[in-house]
């Protein structure tokens, strides 16, 4: 039995020896949130500020979506190399920007009759750098990905995500099992202490970009969105290790100081992206209590803040202070999962 992700990390979190959740850091980093939600600062719908995004008008939005998170994964620069950029962007920004492009050029990559044979020479015009020389990493694994997602598609789903979602009638949990199931570059899973532990990044976050992108309406109306967890990629933990919500052992921050990789699936990979879901459990719960203890706001709190809106929050504070947190060394692992 695969347990799901909020009981692994509920799990791993129990049983970590080089990764530390810390009540103190919970405390501090709820208490951001719950500042930002006073002055909507933080809201749900902050999808579409992103202007590589589809807008939820786009008939094609749902399926646009779907690309994207199923390419998803493993943006960051070996030390030393050229970062990959497109448009001037680096990352999963940079990503976006050339899947936009693809679509400004006439190339139909939402569609899985497109995607489902793509060329290798294709996908290699579509992720061109903006020098001509540095590619987006792991494009054979994106190759991959693409035919695979794009058959279960037209085979089983009339050809649409939105398919997909729809068959869930609403339940967020219902479509990350059918997502795990159906698509294998999804099953993010490992074995930790005799446990098969899942993370789900990429299919989580999948849900949560639907649901952002249509505001909670429509195709993104899930009654059970509360079911998802955040999104364990290598860059939040840096911020919660900032915000002294977790601490690494001596022994994994000085390999991580020295830039040593984590293989995927080891001990110490599991517990930095288990622990990071338990501990925005952990704010969260204590981001609805402060909100039942300010009267004055007259907010639900179930509907005001969740793992996503959270997982959010951390991944724009990434950005905008990207330069003081460059000293919190990251973990390293090239793979499909994030």
């Amino acid at each position: 039995m695969v347990l799901m992700p909020k009981e692994s990390g509920k799990l791993v979190a129990g049983l970590a020896k080089d990764v530390f959740i810390e009540k103190e850091g919970i405390k501090r980093l709820a208490s951001a949130v719950f500042d930002g939600i006073k002055t909507s600062k933080i809201r749900p719908g902050n999808f579409t500020q992103i202007k590589f995004h589809p807008k939820p008008d786009d008939p094609r939005a749902a399926d646009w979506i779907f690309v994207l998170d199923t390419l998803n994964f493993s943006f960051w620069t070996e030390t030393g190399a050229k970062k990959w950029k497109v448009n001037g962007e680096t990352g999963y920004f940079a990503f976006c920007a050339a899947v936009k492009r693809a679509i400004d050029e006439g190339k139909p990559i939402w569609d899985p009759k497109y995607y489902s044979q793509i060329t290798q020479q294709n996908a290699e015009i579509i992720f061109r750098g903006d020098d001509g020389e540095t590619d987006i990493p792991l494009v054979q694994d994106r190759i991959k990905n693409l035919h695979e997602a794009g058959k279960v598609l037209l085979d089983k789903y009339q050809g649409t995500f939105a398919e997909c979602i729809r068959s869930c009638e609403g339940s967020a949990e219902k479509l990350l099992k059918l997502i795990v199931d159906e698509f294998e570059s999804y099953r993010d899973e490992a074995d930790y202490e005799g446990h098969r532990i899942s993370i789900y990044k990429r299919a989580q976050i999948l849900i949560g970009d639907i649901w952002a992108c249509f505001e909670g309406r429509g195709l993104g109306e899930f009654h059970d969105i509360d079911s998802i967890a955040m999104f364990a990629d290598y860059r939040i933990p840096q911020v919660l290790i900032h915000f002294g919500v977790m601490r690494y052992s001596d022994s994994l921050m000085s390999k991580l100081e020295s830039d040593v990789p984590l293989k995927q699936g080891s001990k110490e990979e599991i517990e930095i992206r288990a622990c990071s879901i338990e501990a925005v459990e952990q704010v969260c719960d204590e981001v609805r209590r402060l909100i039942v203890a300010d009267p004055k706001l007259n907010l639900d709190p179930k509907t005001a803040v969740n793992a996503i809106v959270i997982d959010h929050f951390l991944w724009d504070y990434r950005r905008e202070y990207a330069q003081e947190l460059e000293r919190i060394p990251f973990h390293k692992t090239r793979t499909v999962y994030y």
